[in-house]
């Protein structure tokens, strides 16, 4: 069953162009955007399995010098 996310990102000030590029460089995000308001990155993560999406974000997204925290929103339905 695949399954997708919403990983909102709080990136560290003069970071986000650093943190952007590293994103993108991983295979599962879909789309990453920077934005405005209270965080500065929204990723689109899609795995073939939900639990892949949590070790993404823990092993590989968290991995990412420059981000200080994250949400993960999984899509339902």
């Amino acid at each position: 069953m695949e399954a997708r996310a919403y990983v909102l990102i709080e990136a560290e000030s003069g970071k986000i162009g650093e943190v952007l590029t590293a994103l993108r460089a991983i295979d599962g995000l879909i789309a990453v955007d920077a934005v405005t308001g209270p965080y500065d990155i929204v990723a689109t993560v899609r795995t073939p399995d939900p639990r892949q999406i949590g070790r993404l974000v823990m092993s590989e997204i968290h991995a990412i010098s420059g981000i200080k925290r994250t949400i993960t929103c999984m899509v339902i339905g």
